[in-house]
Order: C-alpha cells, then sequence, then structure tokens
C-alpha cells in the first residue's frame, strides 16, 4: 500500500511538535513520527535533514553533539523559544486548512 505524501509544510511542523516533547537525533525524529502516525507517516532522510537544517536556519532549533543510548555520536535537536512559538502559528494554520477543506469536501 502506497503511503500518502505530506502535506506542504507540514514536515516542518511535525518535526517541531516531535521536538516540543522531547530533544532528538535525526533518526529518533523520524521513528517518533512514524509511531505516532501509527506507522502511516514516513519521513525519508532526503526530506527530514534538510528540514532540520531550514528549522535550524530559522533558529526554530538549536542543534548539540551527545552520544546516542548505543555509544554513536549523533546531533540531538532542541526545540527554541521560537520554534515553540513557530509551532502554536503553525498548527493554528494547519488547523484552519484542515478545516477549509473539510468544509470544500461536504459541499453538495
Amino acid at each position: 500500500m502506497k503511503r500518502p505524501d505530506l502535506l506542504p509544510g507540514t514536515l516542518d511542523m511535525l518535526i517541531l511538535k516531535t521536538l516540543a516533547r522531547a530533544p532528538l537525533h535525526g533518526y529518533g525524529i523520524a521513528q517518533s513520527i512514524r509511531r505516532m502516525s501509527d506507522e502511516v507517516l514516513t519521513v525519508e532522510e532526503g526530506s527530514l535533514y534538510p528540514a532540520l537544517q531550514r528549522l535550524l536556519l530559522q533558529g526554530w532549533v538549536k542543534a548539540e553533539w551527545k552520544m546516542t543510548e548505543t555509544n554513536r555520536r549523533a546531533r540531538f535537536y532542541t526545540l527554541t523559544a521560537a520554534g515553540r512559538k513557530q509551532l502554536g502559528v503553525e498548527v493554528s494554520e494547519f488547523e484552519q486548512m484542515v478545516t477549509a477543506i473539510g468544509r470544500v469536501l461536504r459541499e453538495a
């Protein structure tokens, strides 16, 4: 079964929301999104790491090198105060979009 594509702009929101729960490395972010979506959403490395770089440049996340639970060095990402604020904006805009799409779908 083909997995659905994410709507444009939702990846940043999903990453920010995931990091609002706890700091994670890239692989952990992808796994968390997959697990929280009941295996429906899959974030590929080719999308995840450019998105994380974009979020770093925006100042919405910060990163530091740490050791993982398996004793490997990985870059851990943490949500910043600006990122928390942006998450609120993105969730609000997403909810407005979903509501608007729902209205269109319900029209006879």
